[in-house]
């Protein structure tokens, strides 16, 4: 069974998107490093080769429905993806789309995700109130952070309050070539 995993990216000072949900921060970022400890730009690649199913907010389903799904369908074909929200959404259209939107607490459809990743990870998309729910019902394995060198001084955080456990154990730091550092935690419970 693999794990659950919050990966996302996020400003050097913990938001993960601005006040009014937009990246350009993010999108529009360029930069580099040069050190001999740089790795290549593959991160999400990487990431994503091990995922085995999805969950996120209503909000960040939004934005990938507005301004990545319109660019040429739906970008997690062929991985179950859960939407938690109390609203009626629109789902996207293709063959191997997956998508449920659901109203429950993350705890009562744990089981039913993990079962649907099989052995690959379950994959905490965002926002940090999904994140921070997981984290709450003790149900989250990992953060994996991508930092990204702007200050944007306001936004949505990547947790949205305290988690419960205190603090995690740093298991990795990548620096990679665009000057973004990937870190690696483990949440104990």
């Amino acid at each position: 069974m693999g794990n659950v995993q919050y990966y996302c990216a996020s400003s050097l000072d913990g938001y993960i998107a601005e006040a009014d949900d937009t990246l350009d921060w993010l999108t529009g970022y360029e930069g580099s490093y040069d050190g001999d400890d740089a790795a290549a730009a593959r991160g999400y690649d990487e990431f994503y080769a091990g995922v085995g199913a999805l969950v996120m907010g209503s909000v960040t389903y939004r934005f990938i429905l507005d301004h990545v799904a319109g660019n040429g369908g739906w970008p997690y074909e062929g991985k179950p993806c859960w939407i938690l929200s109390s609203r009626q959404l629109p789902l996207p259209e293709g063959e191997a789309v997956d998508v449920r939107v659901v109203e429950a607490p993350v705890g009562d459809l744990h089981d039913e995700m993990v079962a649907a990743a099989g052995e690959r990870s379950l994959w905490v998309v965002g926002g940090g109130n999904v994140a921070s729910q997981y984290a709450d019902a003790g149900l989250l394995d990992e953060v994996l952070v991508t930092v990204v060198p702007v200050v944007l001084g306001d936004g949505k955080p990547l947790f949205d309050r305290r988690l419960p456990d205190g603090p995690m154990q740093l298991t990795g730091a990548v620096p990679r070539a665009s000057g973004m550092v990937e870190l690696r935690y483990e949440v104990r419970r």
